[in-house]
């Protein structure tokens, strides 16, 4: 084949979506699919990416009301990494759907009214299948090798979708649970109705229920899952490098793992195994993890010849993602005897601010907004524990946005969360 002869719009097509943002790659991969394979809308479940764990592009009305418990329900649904046709509900009613399981990393794709480009045999769906499995694995890449502002920003969706659902639940609840003891009450006697609509309303509290716990664990990870999917990840290295893994276990019973810390010490721990198997003479590499309720305590030890230099670039890049969530990465290296690394992972922000903080010449009540800000709080919630009304909060809002420089609340959340500020 000649050069000339190369496939380029189909090679152009991977590589724009190999290249795209975290942010855009939905769109980039819409794109490459409508040739082949139509649809209203596209929709990426993963939940690699905790803070933003749905990517959609298409209709305003699909991508805007789709809910991680319809995705959630069908990925269960499916049985493997084939393709599936068929109707689901999406968006708050029943559709035609396609939908794929990318099984390494559970990671979903749901084209809404799929419409083949051509219906006779469907050679598209091969390359559809094909263009997913780039994107699936390109995300988890990326959200390995994730800038600092990236797993900051992360961070904070995190625990702001946490406080809106908690929020919506308690209301939501409250609601749920007054309507049964109405329905209860002996005044009532219409006893077919009341049975029947305490049922659906019992129903319908057990559902939300579970919305808030699904929500809950996709930004939280046992630490034995996540020491498993490290596991996971070092298989072939053990299988087929010649070179001995060893693992010890985290207690079982240990602190679940926020996920960008969870991500993060995976993302290191390849990272180091990865460098110390470069070495001549290596044989042997023993991985911990341990937690001591506060801390995810990480250990990997070679037993090389101590060649592991400590100002490696590949190093140095892992210290600055440990350095991302507030952690620390030391080194020892010992000539003859191998390199010893010990990293500690803070599970929670740091309470206090750091002295950069001072750099925005914040006044006292604007800091104090900041700091309400960035545990989650809501205006109305801000004003009453300040004792100053919602529309002062506003404006001290709309100040904190120009000194920090930031247009919108997640942005200044991650900024005060990068600060110390929570």
């Amino acid at each position: 084949m000649s050069f000339s002869d190369l496939p380029w719009p189909l090679l152009q097509t991977v590589a724009a979506i190999a290249d795209a943002p975290l942010t855009q790659i939905a769109d980039q991969l819409r794109d490459a699919l409508l040739p082949h394979m139509g649809s209203s809308a596209l929709v990426i479940f993963t939940e690699d990416c905790t803070g933003r764990p749905q990517k959609k592009s298409g209709q305003e009305d699909i991508v805007s009301r789709v809910s991680i418990a319809e995705l959630d329900e069908l990925r269960a649904d499916l049985s493997d990494g084939s393709p599936w046709f068929g109707e689901a509900v999406l968006a708050g009613r029943p559709r035609p759907v396609l939908a794929l399981k990318h099984a390494p990393s559970q990671a979903l794709l749901v084209l809404t009214d799929p419409r083949p480009a051509n219906p006779q045999g469907n050679p598209g769906l091969e390359l559809v299948t094909y263009l997913w499995g780039i994107a699936a694995r390109r995300i988890q890449e990326k959200v390995a090798d994730a800038p600092p502002s990236y797993l900051a920003e992360s961070r904070a969706a995190s625990a702001e979708r946490i406080r809106v659902t908690a929020e919506l639940t308690d209301l939501h609840s409250t609601t749920l649970e007054t309507l049964l003891a109405a329905l209860r009450s002996s005044s009532l006697d219409d006893a077919a109705a009341r049975t029947t609509v305490t049922d659906l309303a019992a129903k319908a509290l057990v559902g939300l229920r579970t919305l808030s716990h699904r929500t809950t664990d996709l930004v939280e990870e046992p630490v034995a899952k996540a020491f498993e999917r490290l596991r996971e990840d070092l298989r072939p290295l053990t299988r087929f490098s010649g070179i001995e893994v060893e693992f010890i276990e985290p207690p079982l019973n240990g602190r679940a793992l926020p996920g960008e810390v969870a991500h993060a010490a995976r993302a290191v721990v390849r990272g180091l195994v990865l460098a110390m198997t470069e070495q001549p003479e290596v044989s042997r590499i023993r991985t911990q993890w341990d937690c001591d309720g506060e801390n995810l305590l990480i250990n990997v030890r070679d037993d090389g010849r101590g060649a592991l230099a400590a100002d490696a670039p590949s190093i140095a890049r892992l210290d600055r993602r440990v350095q991302a969530l507030t952690g620390q990465l030391r080194m020892d290296v010992m000539p003859g005897w191998g390199a010893d690394i010990f990293v500690s992972l803070p599970l929670d922000l740091p309470t206090r601010p750091s002295g950069d903080a001072a750099g925005w010449n914040l006044a006292t009540r604007e800091l104090e907004v900041l700091q309400h800000l960035a545990a989650g709080q809501r205006n109305r919630t801000i004003a009453s524990t300040m004792g100053i009304s919602e529309n002062t909060v506003k404006f001290h809002v709309r100040n904190l946005f120009k000194k920090l420089d930031v247009g919108s609340r997640t942005e200044a959340i991650a900024l005060a969360h990068s600060h110390g500020l929570r």
